[in-house]
């Protein structure tokens, strides 16, 4: 893939958006770090965010939203929550809040949890893009999993070129370290991950509380007992497939790991919902997306704690 580095204005803006549109990733410009955004309503593409970032496992994704009115259309943002958003919106504070029922958001975005990070960003180059799409934004930063934030758009060419189809170059981003990010829980103000901000009243959770996504080796599993690597399923199992193996449902037939990736949290939520008391899933190869799939699977199928 060759990958194209524009100067920020209104025709990479548009290009971008149609690439948006089209269910790719983009590279743009933050206040905080370039972002590696993607339509967060198109499953695919947000798996074609891990396939780029080529990141080890599905955590949940920032969604990057316009105004608070689009907030509001997607999470249930509790009062101190609106406080927040109404001194520091636009800028570098994400919020983690109850996701609504019928949000459109694809569940691989927000890994198949029941809450939602959201950001507003104050950045000309994202403003304009969210704009232009029309359309909330996932947008982890632009880099390789495990390598530096990027915060110029040579960054993000040393990191990512070859896997993404376009970088918008809107010069060095002005703070460079990522956002604050905090939750309303029970009443009080949770500080989830340290940034530029610093918000009074919210406090850390004791160590070893479960308050953020991802920390619990059973966060992501159903409430049905979860069998891995099967080849066909028992009369009690509803049966994910992959590639050969059919299933009830399959996250991809063809054995493609970006559908795969994109249906996994929709399907396990569908297997939990079956009448049948037990799921088995089919064997995913362990390569590229397919370490993510099974890092969650693992989790999934891990004894409650």
């Amino acid at each position: 893939m060759e990958t194209r580095v524009l100067p920020f204005s209104d025709e990479s803006v548009e290009e971008a958006a149609r690439l948006i549109r089209a269910g790719e990733p983009v590279a743009v410009p933050t206040e905080t770090v370039y972002g590696l955004a993607a339509d967060a309503t198109n499953a695919e593409a947000v798996a074609r965010i891990y396939e780029a970032k080529g990141r080890p496992s599905f955590n949940p994704l920032i969604i990057h939203v316009f105004d608070l009115a689009h907030a509001q259309a997607i999470a249930d943002l509790g009062k101190q929550s609106l406080e927040l958003a109404g001194k520091h919106w636009p800028g570098p504070l994400t919020i983690v809040s109850p996701l609504k029922p019928g949000s459109g958001i694809a569940a691989l975005a927000t890994a198949g949890l029941a809450t939602i990070a959201l950001r507003m960003p104050n950045h000309r180059a994202m403003r304009a893009l969210l704009e232009a799409a029309g359309t909330p934004l996932a947008a982890p930063s632009a880099n390789a999993s495990g390598s530096i934030s990027p915060t110029r758009a040579e960054h993000v060419v040393r990191s990512l070129s070859g896997r993404i189809p376009l970088i918008i170059d809107d010069g060095p981003c002005p703070g460079g370290i990522e956002s604050t990010i905090v939750a309303e829980i029970n009443g009080g103000l949770r500080l989830l991950r340290r940034g530029p901000l610093e918000i009074a009243g919210a406090v850390e959770g004791p160590k070893g509380a479960i308050e953020a996504p991802g920390q619990l080796a059973s966060h992501y599993a159903p409430s049905k007992p979860l069998r891995l690597n099967a080849a066909d399923a028992s009369a009690d199992e509803y049966l994910i497939g992959f590639g050969e193996v059919a299933g009830d449902s399959s996250l991809s037939p063809d054995g493609d790991l970006v559908e795969a990736a994109s249906r996994l949290f929709d399907l396990l939520h569908q297997a939990d919902q079956s009448p049948k008391p037990r799921i088995a899933v089919a064997r995913v190869p362990e390569e590229g997306l397919g370490a993510a799939i099974n890092d969650r699977l693992r989790r999934a199928a891990a004894p409650r704690q």
